[in-house]
């Protein structure tokens, strides 16, 4: 359950704002008025009625009303897709100018990522993982990690040297080490701290 508060001229006023954050109905959620307020004399003094409007949140309801707030903010239509698979959320974000959803190497998607997860994660005691993707970019990206492995781990065994990959993030990293687990010729281990830690491909 969510709760926000909210104020205006009127009680309906008042919960209309609500209704516009929570991108909901008037019959999906409670009001309690915490303050009627007051017209005061000729209309000095007046307060404005507050109330208390709290709504029965879901994860996908939760993500896709941040992102649209956030993708508003920013002069963008997307239309958001948003699926539950196992405590797994999978977001995917559709329209133009994609590109700068994405932004460098994926950091303005991964950082739209993050906040997701600690949007819906908050006050859950069962953990919810999030996977915000955008025009298949995480399976490109995947893809040229992957190819990245390869061809970084035979450079180990031919100069028989470490090689140290860039600073990547934990799901990039995990990648390259998933991909190397059985070669038997080099082994690969995370150093440095974040978001500054990255990989090293070791040669046995």
């Amino acid at each position: 359950m969510t709760t926000i508060e909210r104020c205006g001229r009127t009680v309906e006023e008042a919960v209309e704002e609500a209704l516009k954050e929570f991108n909901t109905t008037r019959d999906q959620v409670e009001v309690k008025v915490v303050d009627a307020g007051s017209k005061g004399i000729l209309g000095i003094g007046a307060k404005p009625v507050r109330v208390k409007v709290s709504f029965e949140d879901s994860p996908e309801l939760a993500a896709e009303r941040f992102l649209s707030q956030i993708l508003g903010h920013m002069g963008l239509d997307v239309q958001i897709d948003v699926s539950m698979k196992e405590r797994q959320l999978y977001i995917n974000l559709k329209g133009s100018n994609m590109g700068i959803l994405i932004g460098k190497r994926g950091q303005t998607l991964d950082s739209l990522q993050y906040l997701v997860n600690l949007v819906i994660n908050k006050g859950d005691a069962q953990y919810i993982s999030v996977m915000l993707d955008t025009e298949n970019y995480r399976k490109r990206r995947r893809e040229t990690l992957e190819n990245l492995a390869v061809n970084l781990a035979k450079k180990a065994r031919l100069t028989r040297r470490p090689v140290v990959l860039e600073p990547m993030n934990p799901y990039e990293r995990r990648i390259i080490h998933a991909t190397l687990q059985n070669d038997k010729q080099v082994s690969t281990y995370s150093e440095g701290d974040e978001p500054f830690r990255n990989v090293v491909i070791v040669p046995k």
